[in-house]
């Protein structure tokens, strides 16, 4: 039996944040996290609402399940975010020994594997699912803020 909840099925639930965030005026990223095939974390940028340069949609998505799972630790979840973590990310995710990160488009400038972050050794990360999609949508929002001001 084929398992319709791949990688590319749970990055369009989170391409879906990420419009979400698009259409709020925050920076298009988007996250969720997912155990046994379900969504217990859903999240977009909220640096803008919140005023706070910490609200990355991956700090609101690790905050989330947490609170959903009852605990710190992230083991046998995976997170799939629109863009590639940043380093202070990068260092949440390591601290919540999530198992597996998946992300659509690398950040050449401020991913955290440009910066030499670290994930924890157990987890295993997975690059370029829907990497277009997310590219595009990043691409159109700084197009659009640029022509704004």
């Amino acid at each position: 039996m084929i398992n319709p909840y791949d990688d590319t099925y749970f990055m369009k639930k989170a391409l879906q944040e990420a419009e979400e965030a698009f259409d709020k005026g925050e920076v298009p990223v988007g996250a969720i996290i997912v155990v046994k095939d379900r969504i217990i974390a859903r999240s977009h940028n909220l640096t803008e609402l919140l005023n706070d340069v910490t609200a990355h949609a991956e700090m609101q998505a690790i905050t989330s399940a947490s609170n959903f799972l009852g605990g710190k630790y992230l083991v046998g979840c995976t997170l799939y975010v629109t863009l590639e973590p940043c380093q202070m990310c990068a260092g949440a995710l390591y601290w919540s020994q999530i198992s597996k990160v998946v992300y659509a488009a690398t950040d050449e400038k401020r991913g955290f594997k440009a910066l030499g972050a670290k994930l924890h050794p157990k987890t295993k990360v997975i690059g370029g699912i829907l990497e277009e999609e997310a590219s595009d949508l990043m691409k159109r929002f700084f197009i659009e803020k640029r022509n704004l001001n």
